[in-house]
């Protein structure tokens, strides 16, 4: 990889590392205030209307500035993308660093863990998004190390779709808690406590995600 290539990796870590920090000590201060400082299931309230639409937005933003940095560390769409996906890896595993740091939580792997809010509440055990974290980043290397090489670099059709195929058995692990409660029986979020979570599901979504990342590989090899 080149010269140029490592130094933006480089940088956009450092960014990623930083912006993590900065997502722990929101959440800490949240848990301070509505938890006691000891995050657990059920969600109370869900704490308050006006602090919810804040974090809304917040999440938004936190995708916004990831974006921001990979169109500023890649020229061409591939090696945006790159640079998005490592930088919201990293971003999201010192996350969990800086948490485990400052408060010692989480306790395992297994531990449950609100992941996002839009459109509502995402969760899983945090091995979950540690597992798709690792696999950006090594997605995101594969891409960027090609990138160097070639002038253009391109997934095809079925690539694309294994990808997002997986992805979305992926995110449906994610919402599929909160989405029957939000459609099904909203009053029951206030006493909802998760105890099982689709590994099979969520275990064909990285196999698919795996064989996108192995063709595109073969092919650019």
């Amino acid at each position: 990889m080149k010269k140029e290539s490592i130094r933006k990796i480089a940088l956009v870590t450092i960014f990623a590392i930083a912006m993590a920090f900065l997502e722990g000590a929101v959440v800490t201060y949240i848990r301070k205030i509505f938890y006691d400082g000891n995050f657990s299931f059920p969600l109370k309230g869900f704490i308050d209307s006006q602090v919810i639409n804040i974090e809304w937005v917040r999440e938004f933003f936190t995708i916004v500035m990831l974006l921001a940095v990979a169109f500023i560390a890649g020229r061409k769409l591939y090696e945006r993308f790159a640079y998005f996906i490592y930088a919201f890896a990293v971003w999201d595993i010192f996350y969990y660093i800086w948490l485990k740091a400052t408060l010692g939580w989480p306790t395992s792997f297994f531990t449950w863990d609100v992941l996002f809010l839009i459109p509502w509440v995402w969760i899983s055990p945090v091995l979950a998004p540690v597992i798709v974290s690792i696999t950006f980043i090594v997605f995101s290397v594969i891409i960027l190390k090609f990138a160097d090489k070639k002038r253009d670099i391109r997934m095809n059709l079925i690539e694309w779709v294994l990808f997002a195929a997986g992805m979305l058995l992926v995110l449906y692990t994610f919402v599929i808690d909160y989405g029957r409660l939000v459609f099904g029986n909203p009053a029951l979020i206030a006493i909802y406590v998760p105890t099982s979570y689709n590994w099979a599901v969520f275990a064909a979504g990285e196999i698919l995600i795996a064989c996108a990342i192995v063709k595109f590989y073969m092919k650019n090899k």
